[in-house]
């Protein structure tokens, strides 16, 4: 059996939340086993004594880290250059293996470490192969690979494609996160390029996120809070990924939240706060689902790449808003279905927006102001929420304003300060789909974003140093534009007929949000007649 750890002040939070959320692990006495990990640069504590280096203990540590390894040849693998890694580097990391159902309570800090869970061949069958991984003031940096990282756990999901349905219960999941109650984790990452079976082009190895897991997952919290920076994708599931609370501040070089079956996969947030930005690279959606994305409450704020083609949401097979506020920007549109039970709108505008452009959405029902702000340009803005009734609304830009934030959806806001009113050339009806947007053009871009906190709103990730931050970020441009690394007549279309340049000519100031989806196209500086 298990060293019971007793935990006076959470034992009584985690319940709640494992009762909630998923399973709590249990002894055969009925007894609630929480075994405490903690992690330090001197050594890692398992229990509170020196954790075992024996591999048949359920924890123990070891060096035998996956990575790319440098100079291999064309024959190893597909890494580039700045994938691949020496064997001095690898071997700076210490691997926390975990090999057997249970919950494990991990604090402190490592700046080589990964935490990797395998519970064997045949877990993935077992309903009571599941991990709970709570992380309590958590700060973990791995460089050659993800710092967590699932190989084998219970996958409560099927991914047979005629079977696959965007409602999943994952609440069995064989792998879980939680964050405990007020904790501050640091999670910065790395990933490992595809390494070839030996003689093979097959995958031996491929691992894309900071965290990464195999198989189902579950993110879960009431108010606990999760910064993470990867230098590729943030968060990545093989199958489904539910977060039901918790606030998650993902800053990567790719897709900020993944979930890569192919017609088989959901991506699910039920509440929580979600900041999935992926402006840390030059590529990247927000949120990427190749099956479905549903959104059924929390805040999700998600910004596809400034620089890049992609989606704040995106969705192979579709994207279901039910609840929630929802703000996402990017330079395409995945079609959001008309099923959604959220009203919701999509406007693209004739130019890219800026980060540092205020669009302020006015109700002609009660001149209310709501304040809509992301952290990346993009020409597409998508937002939904309850307070998004139907009637008609006008929109604007603005140089200045009273009350709400810098980031994020506001309302109550007023006394707008050097507005513009915006008009738009018709109801697009839906895109159709993915769709790149009009003049994709002129974004300043010299291969170099930098970040910095924006005055009160916290700092970025790399810099929370254990501080529980006040989600903000702001992006600027050191030196001016240069040549963008994308060319516009790369993407075939045309300007909507009712503009010439940047103004609206016969268009329409008045935004009629009907119940349902509402796209509007062709956003630009609205020219009275």
């Amino acid at each position: 059996m298990r060293k019971i750890i007793s935990i006076v002040l959470s034992l009584a939070f985690f319940t709640a939340v494992f009762t909630a959320c998923s399973p709590l692990q249990t002894s055969e006495e009925g007894q609630v086993e929480i075994t405490g990990i903690t992690l330090s640069d001197d050594g890692i504590l398992v229990g509170g004594s020196s954790a075992s280096t024996d591999t048949s203990s359920a924890v123990y540590v070891s060096k035998d880290i996956v990575f790319y390894l440098e100079d291999q040849g064309a024959d190893y693998g597909e890494g580039e250059t700045d994938e691949q890694h020496s064997q001095a580097e690898a071997d700076r990391h210490t691997v926390i293996n975990i090999t057997r159902p249970g919950n494990y309570m991990v604090s402190g800090s490592i700046s080589r470490g990964q935490i990797a869970v395998n519970l064997g061949e045949t877990a993935k069958k077992d309903p009571d192969a599941v991990v709970n991984i709570i992380l309590n003031d958590t700060e973990i940096t791995c460089t050659v690979a993800p710092a967590i990282i699932c190989y084998s756990a219970y996958e409560c999901g099927d991914d047979n494609p005629d079977m696959a349905t965007k409602d999943v219960d994952t609440s069995g999941a064989g792998f879980n996160i939680t964050l405990a109650d007020e904790s501050v984790n640091i999670i910065n990452g790395s990933h490992v390029a595809k390494i070839y079976k030996p003689g093979t082009e097959d995958k031996l190895h491929k691992y894309d996120a900071a965290i990464e897991s195999l198989v189902s997952m579950n993110i879960n919290s009431e108010n606990g809070f999760l910064n993470l920076v990867s230098d590729n994708e943030g968060i990545e599931t093989k199958m489904h990924m539910t977060i039901n609370g918790g606030t998650l501040n993902i800053k990567s070089a790719d897709d900020a939240l993944n979930a890569g079956e192919d017609g088989v996969s959901v991506i699910t947030v039920n509440n929580g706060t979600v900041w999935a930005d992926s402006n840390k690279g030059v590529e990247g959606d927000g949120i990427d689902s190749n099956g479905w994305l549903v959104i059924n409450g929390g805040t999700v704020y998600a910004f596809g790449n400034s620089d890049s083609m992609d989606s704040g949401l995106d969705s192979d097979m579709g994207i279901y808003i039910n609840g929630g506020t929802v703000l996402a920007t990017g330079n395409m549109y995945d079609e959001i279905s008309k099923e959604s039970t959220q009203n919701f709108a999509v406007f693209s505008f004739a130019q890219p927006v800026g980060y540092d452009e205020s669009v302020i959405l006015k109700s002609l029902n009660d001149n209310s102001l709501t304040l809509l702000r992301g952290t990346a340009k993009g020409s597409i803005i998508v937002y939904s929420s309850p307070q998004l009734a139907e009637g008609d609304y006008e929109l604007y830009f603005a140089d200045g304003y009273t009350g709400g934030g810098e980031v994020g959806v506001f309302t109550g806001i007023s006394n707008l300060l050097g507005e513009v009113q915006l008009a738009h050339s018709g109801m697009a009806g839906g895109f159709g789909g993915r769709q790149p947007m009009d003049n994709f053009k002129d974004i300043p871009f010299d291969g170099q974003w930098l970040d910095r906190p924006i005055p009160g709103r916290g700092a970025p990730p790399q810099d929370f140093g254990g501080q529980k931050p006040q989600f903000g970020i702001e992006k600027i441009h050191p030196d001016g534009p240069e040549n963008h690394k994308f060319n516009p007549e790369d993407f075939s279309s045309s300007q909507p007929p009712a503009f010439q340049g940047d103004k609206a000519s016969a268009a329409q100031p008045v935004f009629t949000i009907v119940k349902g989806g509402n796209n509007f196209s062709g956003i630009a500086e609205y020219t009275a007649e």
